[in-house]
């Protein structure tokens, strides 16, 4: 797509946003109950679905087929218009999508991509108590029972599990074997009999995290995704996505939303006319950010081309995932200390925002978030170590 055929995309999506973006939606997502916070993310998302802007990046026979331009000009427009995220979404549309694209049947891809077009929500059941980071320690079991498997174990940290009706899950089909080797995938009814989605209420009074406790729950066999104690290797495709694709979308809002609150925040004036930009410091460390928000956008650009071309490195992904999440902390951060006292006084922030929604301090707590899951910095820098540098690797017991 030319330069010229750009601008006319960009001008089509401006328009759309004027027209579709609801101007109210800050103040109608603060504080909603559960069934009105749901249904305002289903209506999004068919917005944005008949739009054609809801999966860009999925083929094109899906539903998707944007080039990588027009991707970071949608998304460069979609923050800049302060459009709501996609957050109940954002598992179906990028974790569950890029596994079954990759690892799926063609019967599971015709069973859930039209249906993940439709609404259909879904949760991630990876990490345990006890395997969190050391992920391949899991224990939750699945035992072969006739045309099916009888699952039993706990997850944690499932983010909207309350609200899923599917779950991504890693259950270990073989104890005998090393760790890494006997795990199998699984695609999960919710509403299957034995399951109990408990909400952990966090430190910034959202319960976006569960716990959820799996009794004799039984999956067909058709819900196995890849080879029998092989779900190591389809994880990693989920886990790459979690990574590194899904940050386009962030790093754009990161550049275009956050940073304009941060600026905002920076330019008002407080009782006595003064203005924390114009303090010397204070500048020098808002470039000093915008100069990171500009590499980290050319970090995602760069690794999404090579992805699609084939040609991404094995720990290019986790360097994604490490500057996005840090320089997101850097940047809430100064964002609370810039917001003063004021900003200790807000309590709760939109549903539907990203994780820079201008409450700083909430947004700071929230931050922390983004260091942990998908693997944390300290996990990331050994994959970074190990697979892109190629250091000694660390003794694994696999």
């Amino acid at each position: 797509m030319t330069g010229h055929d750009l601008d006319g995309f960009r001008g089509e999506v401006r328009d759309w946003c004027r027209a579709h973006v609801p101007a109210d939606w800050r103040r109608s997502q603060t504080g909603p109950t559960d069934a009105e916070f749901v249904r305002f993310q289903h209506e999004w998302f068919q917005q944005l679905r008949h739009a054609g802007y809801a999966v860009p990046h999925w083929p094109r026979e899906y539903g998707g087929g944007m080039s990588i331009p027009e991707q970071i000009v949608l998304y460069q427009e979609l923050a800049a218009h302060d459009a709501p995220r996609l957050v109940l979404a954002f598992v179906a549309v990028h974790h569950a999508a890029a596994t079954l694209l990759a690892a799926g049947t063609d019967e599971q891809r015709r069973r859930h991509l039209p249906a993940i077009l439709d609404g259909e929500i879904w949760v991630q059941g990876f990490s345990e108590p006890g395997a969190g980071s050391d992920l391949a320690a899991l224990r939750t079991s699945a035992r072969r029972d006739g045309d099916g498997y009888v699952v039993t174990g706990q997850k944690v940290w499932a983010s909207g599990a309350q609200y899923a009706d599917w779950c991504l899950l890693l259950a270990r089909t073989d104890p005998g074997a090393p760790k890494r080797r006997g795990i199998s995938y699984f695609l999960l009814d919710m509403r299957s009999p034995g399951i109990q989605v408990r909400p952990i209420r966090q430190a910034t009074g959202e319960s976006h995290f569960c716990e959820i406790f799996l009794d004799e729950v039984r999956i067909p066999a058709d819900g196995l995704v890849g080879a029998e104690h092989a779900g190591w290797q389809v994880a990693q495709r989920t886990l790459g996505a979690e990574r590194g694709l899904t940050m386009l979308e962030l790093a754009e809002r990161l550049g275009n939303a956050g940073f304009r609150w941060l600026l905002e925040a920076c330019e008002r004036a407080d009782p006595g006319g003064r203005r924390a930009v114009d303090d010397a410091v204070v500048a020098d460390r808002l470039a000093a950010l915008e100069i990171e928000i500009f590499g980290l956008r050319a970090l995602c650009r760069d690794l999404v081309e090579r992805h699609e071309a084939g040609v991404a490195g094995p720990a290019d992904a986790s360097v994604v995932k490490l500057y996005y999440s840090e320089l997101l902390q850097r940047m809430t951060d100064f964002g609370t200390e810039v917001g003063g006292l004021a900003a200790h006084t807000v309590l709760r922030k939109p549903m539907s925002s990203g994780w820079e929604s201008g409450a700083w301090v909430l947004d700071f707590v929230g931050s922390w978030e983004w260091t942990i899951p998908g693997g944390t910095s300290e996990i990331q820098r050994t994959i970074i170590a190990e697979r892109g540098l190629g250091l000694p690797r660390e003794p694994t017991g696999t």
